[in-house]
């Protein structure tokens, strides 16, 4: 489980962190948030959905249709995708606003195995005690993004007083039955294109026109979706594949053969 904790002088003076080259900490993501911003890239490699958070939409990447599993993470923590979504790409570290707090601060995960004793990687602070250079690019990467997601979460809030965000039905293969997948929403084409020019031009002013159009054209990218599953399928037939040689190697070895004069050979 990660354990974000704040980033401090008297925590983390003597402490160094190491780049994460692994995504096995997204292995259980099946959604994650994106940005406005980002959109342009996500929509050509993955589908985009609105879910549902804490009483408001929230623009999400749907990496799986199976809760609690991301099909863009391969069994060896590599990336299966050709975009990684922003918020994947400051861990260890993220921006978060402290229970009661008013301003996001930084964090680190101390369970990602990635904060180490100062030495060969990166240090957190300078001797004179500032945020060293590398972290304070990091600070600022991750502040570009939730600028971007304030602007974001704008926009999706107009999105839903124009009344064009309906749940999108998918459904999932489970031994050849299909399972409703709940939770996901898109843009419903039928109202969005009703809209009168007043409506339209208070999407326009809110950044949310970009988005609604991309989250439709980011639909199609499901069939992504189905050629990972098919991906992640044949590794686990080769590993199974792999452990029965594994086990019959074994037992043949420990077990020991006939020879010809009816004695076991070991």
């Amino acid at each position: 489980m990660p354990q974000f904790t704040a980033v401090s002088r008297e925590r983390h003076a003597r402490k160094a962190w190491r780049h994460h080259t692994s995504y096995a900490f997204a292995a259980g993501d099946a959604v994650l948030p994106l940005v406005a911003s980002e959109l342009g890239q996500a929509v050509m490699g993955m589908p985009v959905a609105f879910v549902r958070q804490d009483g408001r939409y929230v623009l999400m990447a749907v990496l799986s249709l199976t809760p609690e599993r991301n099909l863009f993470v391969a069994p060896d923590g590599r990336w299966l995708g050709e975009y990684v979504p922003m918020v994947l790409r400051g861990y260890p570290f993220r921006l978060l606003r402290p229970e009661g707090g008013d301003e996001r601060i930084l964090c680190v995960d101390e369970n990602s195995g990635l904060v180490v004793d100062a030495g060969h990687h990166e240090a957190f602070f300078t001797a004179e005690g500032v945020l060293a250079d590398t972290l304070r690019q990091v600070l600022d990467f991750l502040g570009h993004l939730e600028h971007n997601r304030a602007l974001t979460d704008r926009a999706v809030a107009a999105l839903v007083g124009a009344g064009v965000i309906e749940p999108w039905s998918l459904t999932l293969k489970n031994n050849g039955a299909a399972v409703p997948v709940a939770g996901l929403h898109r843009i419903a084409e039928d109202r969005f294109n009703a809209l009168d020019d007043d409506a339209l031009l208070t999407l326009r002013r809110t950044g949310a026109l970009p988005i609604a159009y991309m989250q439709m054209l980011s639909m199609q990218q499901t069939r992504v979706l189905k050629r990972l599953t098919e991906i992640h399928e044949q590794h686990a037939r080769a590993e199974a594949a792999r452990a029965e040689v594994a086990r019959t190697a074994t037992f043949t070895t420990g077990c020991g053969v006939l020879s010809d004069d009816s004695r076991l050979v070991f």
